[in-house]
């Protein structure tokens, strides 16, 4: 009820009141009566004064929650204004500042895959500590077998030391047009350390520039005037790094831990073979070389399948003994992804392979758990696990002789089998 409906209700009242008033006076002659009368209206003002203090205090109540309820939509219209102004002062301090246009630079995924044809594999298994590398041979320096972690590693310590592979025929060219080369090193802190891709005793560049070399330092990759560093940073200066080169007719891409460095449209001059070389090793300032391993590239995996119906991948790589999967095995799995991805009807058996060195029975169980490890990587990338089976065959089905490392590195295999 607002204030115009009430004060039509006191003039209602108050008409219905003065009739009775009006006509006691106009009538002298019954004063007896008009005495009653006035008692009666006397009670009826009463009654009515009763009547609009409740009506008053009906109205008044009415008039106090009308009014809390505005005044609390007041605070709370106040408390929004309050904070408008104060995300419009934080909006106009954010804009008072400079707005940097840098693009964001976005790195590519890892997408190295190593060849499929072992040409040179060295893990150093059997060396014994303080002889020179048995698969190798010395251009110059001081290089030998040392322990590192538990595990035999390529000590290259004074005199420039460098090495390149041994080969039965060393002056030829052993790299094929589709090529991939890999290594561990580990990186003292200081200096750089050099691949060059010919062999530097028996070879000749053929390079016009004379950059045949890939310089690696902590965090940088660099051939010729083109060089690249890591994103992070922080990345520690002594450290272990997985070192990754693709080459295909002429076009080079090289890796640094799961980053890619490097990419060459075209090289001046054939890559003919191997050297790892560095002049700035020195007692105080060791460098470490582990699991070399040199590939033939090979036909796209789609084409493989189509072909043989299954994939092999020997380059997914596992910690020794254990089926815990390597980083640089990363480049396949994102393939493997990438083609269930485009083809949906795809369905793969993963099988694990082991070579022959070890207990027979252990190598069983680690060829299912390493299956096993690929497959859940796969289903934790979005592939359905309705489309992936796994499991293991340990030694029993080699595809090459247990004889030689580069047999022993195509034994150790992951395939995806076609369903």
């Amino acid at each position: 009820m607002n204030k115009r409906v009430l004060s039509i209700l006191i003039l209602f009242l108050a008409g219905i009141l003065a009739g009775p008033i009006v006509a006691q006076i106009d009538d002298p002659g019954k004063k007896a009566e008009k005495e009653g009368e006035n008692r009666t209206n006397k009670n009826i003002d009463k009654g009515i004064d009763k009547g609009f203090d409740k009506i008053e205090e009906g109205v008044g109540s009415l008039f106090k929650k009308k009014n809390k309820k505005k005044k609390e939509k007041t605070e709370k219209a106040t408390d929004a204004s309050e904070e408008k102004e104060k995300s419009l002062e934080k909006d106009s301090k954010i804009s008072d500042e400079p707005v940097s246009n840098k693009p964001v630079l976005n790195w590519a995924k890892y997408d190295f895959v190593p060849g499929d044809k072992i040409i040179f594999e060295d893990n150093l298994i059997g060396e014994e500590n303080g002889e020179f590398p048995s698969r190798w041979d010395l251009v110059r320096g001081n290089v030998e077998i040392a322990k590192f972690g538990g595990e035999n590693v390529i000590m290259f310590r004074d005199g420039a030391p460098s090495i390149i592979p041994y080969m039965k025929n060393p002056k030829e060219d052993y790299l094929p047009d589709v090529f991939t080369i890999e290594f561990d090193l580990y990186y003292p802190g200081g200096g750089w350390f050099e691949t060059y891709l010919y062999d530097r005793k028996n070879q000749k560049s053929g390079s016009s520039t004379g950059y045949t070399d890939i310089e690696i330092r902590y965090n940088q990759l660099s051939i010729g005037q083109t060089s690249s560093t890591l994103p992070d940073k922080n990345v520690a200066k002594s450290r272990w790094m997985h070192i990754a080169i693709a080459y295909t007719h002429g076009k080079l891409k090289a890796y640094m831990d799961e980053t890619r460095l490097l990419n060459i449209p075209r090289l001046d001059f054939d890559p003919k073979g191997l050297t790892l070389y560095t002049y700035h090793a020195k007692n105080d300032n060791l460098y470490y070389v582990k699991n070399v391993r040199i590939a033939e590239g090979g036909v796209k995996y789609y084409d493989r399948l189509m072909q043989n119906g299954k994939i092999v991948a020997n380059g997914i790589r596992f910690d020794v003994g254990k089926a815990t999967l390597k980083p640089e095995s990363m480049g396949i799995i994102n393939k493997i992804t990438e083609l269930m991805q485009e083809h949906p009807e795809l369905k793969f058996s993963i099988e694990g392979h082991t070579d022959s060195d070890g207990d027979t029975d252990l190598n069983q169980k680690l060829s299912e758990d390493r299956a096993e490890t690929v497959m859940k990587k796969l289903i934790s990338m979005g592939i359905p696990a309705s489309r992936l089976t796994s499991k293991g065959f340990g030694e029993s089905m080699p595809i090459n002789t247990n004889a030689t490392p580069e047999g022993k590195a195509e034994n150790r295999r992951v395939e995806f089998v076609k369903m």
